[in-house]
């Protein structure tokens, strides 16, 4: 053909052929392992005059892992027939990329310094999308302009020969009657054979005209309820640490593109994020491509990538409030959601808010940029949603979390439109029960909860330490609720930790009139103690005067159970002690796991716990208190030694106020045994055989990086046997709910074994 033809082909005078190999799996299934690379080779091909001007190849040392001594694995090796100690020796990828660049400049071809146009070119979507994306991505690599488009030579070929049977390199030197390359190097070899059907296609007529595009980040969009979604576009992402936000999630995804407002958190019945996602892509092949993705890491987390459905997507993302469609047409880079407002806030406070120093940040269109939560009556949730038009604006709104607005502090978390959608659907759905105006968010009556199992929480994970990093209130009316504690506390409110309010409450279920409340540090509980200390609250047109005491974990202990210690329990062996011996010759070493004392702690993760207080009197006094309705769980942890009738009866926790995002505090009702997917929990194991060891127990939670041989304990009867109980203690609660949904009732040698949550 002649060389006018050619230069006509394409507005790219050269192509650059990109070929990587990781340290796992490579070929058709590249990057499904998550594997580094450690080899990168490219080509550069002459378009005008058809033919190689020159090729290069980098050896790449990976990040080192804990986990293995060696680099690369034996499938690599024989695949690619690199060498260990080589590999060991190289540069990191970051050396390779600026070689890479030089190179392009040595060449005269790289578009920031006047070089003539050039576009990659790769087998199939892989190497870019699924390799170099990706670990750039996570290694904080600065991955330059031109990564982001390329030709799909194997698409090309496809399309222009209609040829339907193409999987790679070699069925497409097979189709057009080419030899394969003799280079001894795999990566030259492998580029060379490229350049070879590249030629071809030249020399026969195809045009390289429309690039492949990398999306550079995930674009706002919006949603209807009447959009039509494609079934082969959408993927569920489940074991997503529950902080993330929608950039976060198009990170794991970093590469493939995502359709404008493509990320849609999906919030549990009770307005939480419940660790899954739905995620929109632009076409049937990002979809393929994300599927390929399952159990790949977010941190120390992996990820579990299922096909889902455009119903699923729609019924999380799509809206048909018309208030949420304009807020959301304004853009804006970050939208805000602002928790804990004052039910009488305006948008002049809001914006007065963000407008203080230290952290000054501009709200996007003023009052415009700010959406209200309202209830189907008109009532604030105390929720709002605020524009912003830069990540530096919100990154200097956000700063702003927990500061106060009036006598209230204020929560601020990223959102994304889907939750907008959400948020505004539901909480104008009639359907949805909500608080009245005149109802008070305390507890329900024992007499009023419902029968069902629930968790004991051990006492002695509040109730420890002799850190003075907590404060005791005393003399408060018998109603008081958590706001008007933090009414009372004012702006020290915001030194309490993350679920840090403990109400005490009478074995009887009556308020004491004290509070336990975990501060930030004891200089904070110190500092709280004096200024707050003997001042007043008005209650019933009366004054209370309120003591505030500093005071630790181990004070707290022994007020909530009048100095007496908790009976004796079962021995509990750690396993990590026991390395693969039988659990029947395994040593007894004493370990508590949970206090049967008389005093109930709500729960740890509980933002605002309830505790029921008061002290072994007599069996006779606990027989006449409520039984125990919690089920089963840790009936055998208790030491036989420990009468039926010496047992304290055990509340349920009663958790309310401040649950973990995106719950408003105003809105929340109080519910049963939800806790924050951020705390530790732990799982109960029951059925096991009795010569199991540590290592089947490992095995079995293979794929959960958190249960180590330290988190393993084992529950041993009175007489020393194993009872064929095992506790895992996870460091998350969304791992561990994870666990028992995947792994109950499935077989641990020939006996199936029961799982479920203790915490």
């Amino acid at each position: 053909m002649k060389i006018e033809e050619i230069n006509s082909m394409t507005n790219s005078s050269y192509l650059v052929v990109l070929f990587c190999a990781t340290a796992g799996k490579n070929g058709d299934d590249l990057g499904v392992d998550e594997e580094q690379v450690v080899l990168f080779v490219y080509l550069l091909y002459d378009l005008p005059n058809n033919k190689v001007v020159a090729v290069q190849q980098h050896y790449v040392r990976p990040t080192p892992s804990e986990l293995s001594e060696t680099v690369i694995t034996e499938e690599c090796r024989l695949e690619t027939g690199l060498d260990e100690e080589v590999i060991k020796n190289a540069h990191p990828l970051d050396h390779a990329l600026e070689e890479f660049d030089r190179f392009l400049v040595s060449k005269g071809v790289h578009p920031d310094h006047g070089g003539k146009s050039f576009c990659l070119a790769t087998d199939g979507p892989t190497h870019i999308r699924q390799v170099l994306h990706p670990e750039c991505g996570t290694k904080n690599v600065n991955i330059p302009q031109y990564l982001y488009s390329y030709f799909d030579v194997r698409k090309e070929f496809k399309k222009f020969y209609k040829a339907d049977n193409i999987t790679g390199i070699k069925t497409m030197l097979d189709y057009l009657g080419l030899q394969e390359d003799q280079s001894v190097e795999y990566g030259i070899r492998k580029t060379q054979e490229m350049a070879a059907i590249i030629h071809r296609l030249v020399v026969d007529g195809h045009i390289f005209g429309e690039h492949e595009y990398v999306n550079e980040r995930l674009e706002p969009g919006i949603c209807s309820k009447s959009d039509v979604v494609d079934d082969e576009v959408v993927v569920r992402a489940r074991g997503l640490p529950w902080q993330s936000s929608d950039q976060d999630i198009a990170r794991f995804f970093k590469g493939l593109n995502i359709a404008k407002g493509g990320v849609a958190l999906c919030l549990s019945p009770q307005g939480r994020r419940n660790g899954e996602a739905l995620v929109r892509f632009t076409d049937q092949e990002m979809r393929d491509l994300a599927i390929r993705r399952h159990k790949h890491h977010i941190g120390q987390r992996y990820i579990e990538v299922y096909k889902a459905t455009g119903k699923d997507f729609l019924n999380v993302a799509g809206g048909s409030n018309t208030e949420a469609q304009a807020f959301l047409s304004r853009g804006g880079e970050v939208i805000i959601r602002m928790r804990g407002l004052p039910f009488t806030a305006t948008t002049q406070q809001v914006l007065e808010f963000f407008a203080r120093e230290p952290n000054v940040s501009e709200v996007l269109d003023g009052e415009d940029g700010i959406l209200f939560v309202h209830y189907p009556d008109g009532r604030s949730t105390g929720d709002a949603f605020v524009l912003m038009g830069t990540e530096e604006e919100a990154d200097k709104a956000l700063k702003k979390h927990r500061d106060i607005m009036g006598t209230r502090y204020i929560e601020l978390f990223k959102s994304t439109t889907a939750e907008v959608q959400q948020v505004l659907n539901r909480s104008m759905d009639p359907r949805n029960p909500e608080p009245q105006e005149n109802q008070v968010a305390l507890p329900p009556l024992i007499a009023q909860l419902p029968q069902a199992a629930l968790p004991y929480i051990p006492q002695n994970l509040i109730t420890s330490g002799t850190k003075r990093d907590c404060i005791r209130l005393r003399n408060l009316p018998t109603c008081s609720q958590v706001t008007d504690i933090l009414s009372f506390l004012g702006e020290f409110s915001q030194f309490i930790v993350y679920q840090g309010v403990h109400m005490v409450y009478s074995a009887q279920g009556e308020p004491s009139g004290e509070a336990f409340i975990q501060m930030s540090s004891e200089e904070a509980a110190q500092l709280t103690a004096i200024n707050r200390n003997r001042r007043q609250i008005i209650y019933a047109g009366k004054k209370r005067v309120i003591e505030v005491i500093q005071c630790s974990g181990e004070d707290m202990n022994l007020v909530l159970t009048h100095g007496i210690s908790s009976p004796t329990l079962s021995p509990v062996v750690p396993l990590a002690q026991q390395a693969a011996l039988p659990l029947t010759h395994a040593p007894l070493i004493q370990r508590q796991i949970i206090s049967p004392g008389a005093t109930l702690l709500s729960s740890l993760q509980a933002p605002a716990s309830h505790h029921f207080a008061n002290p072994f009197t007599s069996a006779l006094q606990f027989s006449a208190l409520p039984q125990p309705i919690y089920g089963s769980p840790f009936q055998q942890g208790l030491s036989p030694l420990v009468s039926a009738a010496a047992r304290p009866a055990m509340y349920p926790q009663i958790i309310y106020w401040y649950p973990t995002p995106p719950v408003s505090p105003q809105s929340a009702q109080p519910f049963y045994t939800n806790t924050p997917c951020n705390t530790p929990s732990m799982v109960v194991m029951r059925g096991l055989p009795f010569n199991v060891s540590l290592q089947d127990i490992l095995n079995f939670y293979q794929g959960y990086p958190e249960v180590t041989p330290d988190s393993v304990q084992v529950q041993y009867t009175h007489d020393g046997l194993p009872s064929g109980d095992v506790v895992i203690l996870f460091a998350s609660r969304g791992e561990a709910e994870r666990a028992v949904t995947e792994k109950n009732h499935q077989l641990v040698g020939n006996r199936i074994v029961e799982l479920f949550l203790a915490v």
